[in-house]
């Protein structure tokens, strides 16, 4: 049996009809190694950040942090630094391995007031060698000049204990203006190795 609205088959023979089922498109990927940032800029090398999606997905594939660190991110919104304005919030979840620690709650020295200051994305990561941090972060037709542009992210990592941190961000860039770069970073250090890579969603 289908699922029809407005005269258009949604699903059929529990599967999505033709022309409804969106699908990723690899852009960029970047590795690093010993990188103080990892940035992809709109327009230059293979980068796409325009009105050809609109959406984008950024992959963190084991992250490894110099130092404990913060793993953090920003826009550019049209100039030549990374200081788009945004409102944010977060909240985490943590559990050690003993299973005698936990916890869940909104993290209020991680969300934004319409503030210019890189967005934290997770949990201070460590820097064991069998330690990385991994999780995405969604942008929201970041080249439209009508609407501000929203993301959410989740990020896992270990911090000290060891103990497992799972955050979930959520946000906008409050301008109306295009955002044609991000850029990635730990708070205090250099980016191990890892890489990220930039996705078009359909």
């Amino acid at each position: 049996m289908g699922l029809i609205s407005a005269g258009t088959s949604i699903f059929d023979a529990g599967a999505l009809a033709a022309g409804n089922a969106g699908s990723l498109t690899f852009i960029k990927k970047l590795t690093a190694s010993s990188s103080a940032t990892l940035t992809f800029v709109g327009g230059a090398s293979s980068v796409i950040l325009d009105g050809t999606y609109k959406e984008y997905l950024f992959t963190f594939n084991n992250l490894h942090a110099a130092t404990r660190s913060n793993f953090s991110f920003q826009g550019r919104d049209g100039g030549t630094d990374y200081d788009g304005p945004i409102v944010s919030t977060h909240f985490g979840l943590k559990h050690n391995e003993g299973a005698n620690t936990y916890s869940i709650g909104y993290e209020g020295d991680r969300d934004q007031a319409n503030t210019a200051n890189f967005q934290i994305l997770s949990n201070t990561s460590h820097t064991d060698d069998s330690d990385g941090l991994c999780g995405y972060l969604r942008i929201f037709n970041p080249a439209g000049t009508t609407y501000i542009t929203h993301f959410m992210s989740e990020v896992n990592c270990v911090t000290n204990t060891p103990t497992v941190c799972s955050n979930f961000c959520a946000g906008y860039f409050n301008t109306a203006t295009a955002i044609n770069a991000f850029q990635f970073k730990f708070a205090s250090d250099e980016i191990d190795s890892g890489d990220i890579c930039l996705y078009g969603v359909t």
